[in-house]
């Protein structure tokens, strides 16, 4: 009896442990200080604009992946050596490609980025027109006489099912 008393109180503080780590690992943009409040909102918008690498829909601001926790770390760290804005985007590209911009530059390589959007809708009106074309070229057939047939012996069940 004692025993199980004692696993189900170690289980219960294992429990209430892990619950604990979760919410103690959780992140704050609070911890990145900076003397001058116009440094400290450049670093939210610039952190905001950048594509977390693991979630790559969320920013580096709103993701808690690991990877956007380090390069949350790296920017600030950065930005307190001096660095400018464009020095950290600079390094970034350099290092993940245009990827980690939420906004890449129009060039040769992220021109599918840019205008795939378009050209995958215009496809697919061109292939709807098409197919709405051919249906409309098609003459409508008639039914067969023994189709006919079979249409009024379903139309007469389905008469008496609903009485």
């Amino acid at each position: 009896m004692m025993r199980r008393l004692t696993q189900r109180f170690v289980t219960g503080l294992l429990l209430a442990g892990a619950i604990g780590c979760g919410t103690v690992q959780a992140y704050t943009l609070e911890e990145f200080t900076f003397e001058d409040p116009a440094r400290a909102a450049e670093f939210r918008d610039l952190i905001g604009g950048l594509r977390c690498l693991v979630c790559q829909n969320e920013s580096l601001a709103g993701s808690q992946a690991g990877v956007a926790q380090d390069l949350r770390k790296e920017v600030y760290r950065m930005m307190q050596e001096g660095k400018s804005r464009q020095d950290v985007v600079d390094f970034l590209v350099a290092r993940y490609g245009d990827f980690v911009l939420y906004e890449p530059p129009l060039k040769p390589s992220t021109v599918i980025l840019w205008f795939g959007p378009f050209l995958f809708v215009g496809i697919g009106g061109w292939l709807l027109f098409r197919t709405l074309q051919r249906k409309k070229a098609e003459p409508e057939q008639d039914l067969s006489e023994a189709e006919r047939t079979r249409l009024q012996q379903l139309l007469a069940r389905t008469g008496d099912h609903q009485d």
